[in-house]
């Protein structure tokens, strides 16, 4: 078991959508979404992330609630919860309030309610009025609010400015450019992949510039992990799911998130992350 490091100098939330869309294919309650975040917990990891869709095709109402409780043990770990705050994401924040149970971040994403999964950040300034007062509804139960964005430079002031804390950067598109790089039939992969990457780096700037903390995630796994944490700047925390669930098919939770933590500490290790000057943790 390894301990969380207090701040660490990126946190690993595992998202466990994928074990609890494996549990709902049948009725037997197996995998358990409990027994993986407690093993997910154990080994180390910073914090639990969950996205309960309306249709309930993964998360269902009833995980939320249970790994809250669960997190009641675990003070010092983070529980992330994700979603549209136009579909059921306030009400189930609400409730957790009441109950007393534990939430310290709600992550707002634009998604449609029958979404296969999140592909875009929201639009500023398009989608800025209709964001602002749901920001002060869930910043008023204490949760930290964090957007997810497109690596778009230019809407992180704008972000700043409707009062998130944090946005969450989507990196699809860097995870594709990483994954096309592994095998180039040219030079135009590697052309790519650098081009995401001093994208990415000029958003997460432009965030901490306007003092928002960032948060990054979407495909992002052990091969492509370390690189973008030691180009990107001031990134606090990582939210997995997809592909840390299928590696714990093979490995195991427990080796996994471990594989995981020690990407983080050889990404921080790193002369380039060294050099990125510390900010603030909102």
């Amino acid at each position: 078991m390894r301990p969380a490091a207090s701040p660490p100098p990126c946190a690993l939330s595992v998202n466990l959508n994928k074990v609890a869309l494996l549990r709902n294919s049948r009725h037997l309650g197996i995998p358990s979404v409990l027994r993986a975040a407690q093993a997910c917990l154990q080994a180390g990891a910073h914090g639990i992330t969950v996205h309960p869709r309306p249709d309930e095709r993964h998360i269902r109402r009833h995980d939320v609630f249970e790994l809250a409780e669960l997190l009641q043990g675990w003070p010092q770990r983070e529980y992330n919860i994700e979603g549209n705050p136009f579909h059921n994401l306030l009400e189930v924040a609400r409730e957790l309030r009441a109950r007393g149970l534990p939430l310290h971040q709600l992550t707002f994403v634009p998604d449609s309610v029958g979404q296969y999964t999140s592909d875009h950040g929201w639009s500023l300034p398009t989608d800025a009025e209709r964001l602002r007062p749901v920001i002060a509804q869930a910043q008023a139960l204490g949760a930290r609010v964090s957007l997810f964005m497109d690596a778009e430079p230019g809407q992180m002031a704008a972000a700043r400015a409707l009062g998130a804390d944090r946005v969450e950067l989507y990196t699809e598109p860097y995870a594709a450019a990483h994954s096309a790089a592994d095998c180039p039939l040219d030079g135009k992969a590697s052309t790519a992949l650098q081009a995401q990457l001093q994208r990415y780096a000029a958003a997460a700037q432009a965030a901490l510039d306007v003092g928002l903390g960032v948060n990054a995630g979407h495909d992002l796994n052990r091969a492509n992990l370390s690189d973008f944490l030691r180009q990107v700047p001031g990134v606090r925390e990582v939210s997995i799911g997809h592909a840390l669930i299928a590696d714990a098919l093979e490995l195991g939770y427990s080796a996994t998130v471990c594989d995981y933590l020690r990407c983080i500490d050889e990404a921080a290790a790193s002369p380039a992350a060294q050099a990125t000057p510390a900010t603030p943790r909102p």
